[in-house]
């Protein structure tokens, strides 16, 4: 099985903008809902966003709806995640995550497999 391997992570200041990238490598995506979570050292990892397998549906985490995102090209197999606005509180290691289904309401365990994940670092 291929590899899920996240990208565009760095240091920005507070209500800068960053896109991360999220390549599927040897496998395709396509047919999957796709994710993305975070998480801050100490704490577990938390839900951001996800995208059902067309791209036209979307669901956000509380805490980052109206900033935040998530879109997805089938054709080049990569899903990414528009941050805008950004905050101190959004440091933290983003991952990639394929679904095991798509829902408009987040819920533990939906997750299958994660990237290695791409550090954020929000300045104020």
């Amino acid at each position: 099985q291929g590899q899920l391997v996240e990208s565009g992570g760095g240091l920005v200041q507070a209500g800068d903008s960053l896109r991360l990238s999220c390549t599927a490598s040897g496998r395709a995506i396509d047919t999957h809902p796709m994710g993305w979570y975070r998480q801050i050292p100490g704490k577990d990892r938390e839900f951001v966003a996800m995208i059902n397998y067309s791209g036209r549906f979307t669901t956000y985490a509380d805490s980052v709806k109206g900033r935040f995102t998530i879109s997805r090209d089938n054709a080049e197999n990569m899903v990414y995640l528009q941050m805008n606005s950004l905050k101190p509180d959004d440091t933290a290691v983003y991952y990639c995550a394929q679904m095991k289904y798509f829902s408009s309401q987040y819920s533990e365990g939906m997750a299958d497999s994660w990237g290695q994940g791409t550090q954020v670092t929000v300045s104020s």
